[in-house]
């Protein structure tokens, strides 16, 4: 059953090992910022460090492992119909707005989302770390260094699709950012299943060598 956030949202739920969770962007050019938990023991969680080291690539996609802290696969990217992605920066907050933005009155984020989204894990907004943030299109200059936060390249109904490789808790938002989707606020689809997608299973290729 596909499941709806709402723009300007989050929401969390558990994640069996082995079953599979379908990111979709209904309307196009939105991010979704997801960050992952075990389930039993939820110091351990979701590493962009690690996950960039062991990958030895910015840009994560199908094949790729997002690793926790302690070096223990999470999630496989199954199936990616964009391609592009980003695991660098920090999820928006009512901060990011006020400084980046200048905002007087700043909207709180995706940090505010996932930590309300969070509070009946006992998550606390100190231990939400840098998510993976999917269908964000961050650009970044090879010679300075310096980096463009760009409209997501997702089209109407693309899909990534992850396979659970503990028992997890994730936590999802439709994206408060407005340099991330054109400042058109939009919602974020995603669909839980125990088994891979027909579609996704003939779409995965290994990542090249």
């Amino acid at each position: 059953m596909r499941l709806r956030i709402d723009p300007r949202t989050g929401t969390a739920f558990e994640l069996e090992r082995g079953h599979y969770l379908t990111v979709i962007d209904p309307e196009g050019e939105q991010v979704s910022d997801l960050v992952a938990y075990n389930r039993d023991d939820t110091d351990e969680v979701i590493s962009s460090g690690r996950s960039i080291d062991y990958a030895s690539t910015l840009f994560l996609t199908t094949g790729h492992v997002l690793y926790s802290n302690r070096s223990r696969p999470m999630l496989t990217i199954v199936a990616d119909e964009v391609g592009r992605h980003d695991f660098t920066l920090t999820p928006c907050s009512c901060d990011t707005f006020r400084i980046l933005y200048g905002d007087r009155t700043p909207h709180h984020g995706c940090q505010g989302n996932l930590e309300r989204a969070l509070a009946p894990y006992s998550i606390p907004g100190d231990r939400i770390p840098i998510a993976f943030n999917v269908f964000m299109h961050v650009d970044v200059d090879g010679a300075s260094g310096k980096i463009r936060v760009l409209p997501p390249k997702s089209r109407p109904g693309q899909r990534i699709v992850f396979r659970a490789e503990q028992d997890l808790v994730i936590a999802m938002t439709a994206c408060s950012a407005g340099q991330s989707n054109n400042f058109r606020y939009k919602p974020i689809d995603f669909e839980v299943s125990a088994t891979c997608p027909d579609w996704a299973r003939e779409a995965a290729e290994p990542v090249p060598a």
